[in-house]
């Protein structure tokens, strides 16, 4: 299974420069992002992926539609991929301003604010981790899957941190984990 990062977001941009949470709920790529996930794609163009799953946080679903375009495979949304609930960005749009953006996509599923409070602990995030991990490995395909994510749900999966655009190639059966090539910063 691959995992990407979503690529740089308007809220990655200032809270690396101030370590301040800056405010800005549900964040958008950013052109560096955008750009980084385009790069990221070129590597994926040469693996046998035959289904992409993205958060719901417009950031992911950004980067997912990017990679969808070049990779010509559809998306589907899968929620268990999403961010620890932590900070402003963590903060979800609704499901029904997500149908309007992006009404070739499935929010069905999705409760109208289907994102937690911001209080998630590393645990719960690691629970989920393990969860999703089952619910895919009940798949046959699931190697040939490439997840759109976030830092710290990839940390809490497989005990890797990545950088913005960065691709890990994992073996859910035994969560060894190789990194593939990164997207430049």
């Amino acid at each position: 299974m691959y995992l990407l990062r979503h690529g740089q977001s308007e809220f990655n941009v200032t809270y690396a420069k101030t370590r301040i949470d800056p405010n800005i709920p549900d964040p958008e790529l950013t052109d560096e992002g955008r750009s980084q996930i385009h790069t990221a794609a070129q590597h994926l163009k040469d693996k046998d992926i035959t289904k992409i799953l993205a958060s719901p946080y417009t950031r992911a679903l950004q980067t997912a539609e990017i990679v969808s375009d070049i990779l010509n495979l559809p998306v589907q949304i899968e929620e268990l991929v999403r961010e620890h609930a932590f900070f402003s960005c963590d903060i979800g749009s609704p499901s029904s301003k997500l149908s309007r953006e992006w009404p070739h996509l499935d929010f069905q599923h999705l409760s109208e604010c289907w994102w937690p409070d911001l209080n998630e602990t590393e645990h719960q995030v690691k629970l989920r981790g393990q969860e999703f991990q089952q619910k895919m490995l009940a798949l046959e395909d699931w190697s040939k899957t490439l997840v759109v994510s976030h830092w710290a749900f990839i940390r809490g999966l497989t005990g890797q941190e990545i950088d913005n655009g960065a691709i890990l190639n994992i073996d859910l059966q035994s969560l060894s984990v190789d990194t593939a090539a990164p997207a430049t910063k």
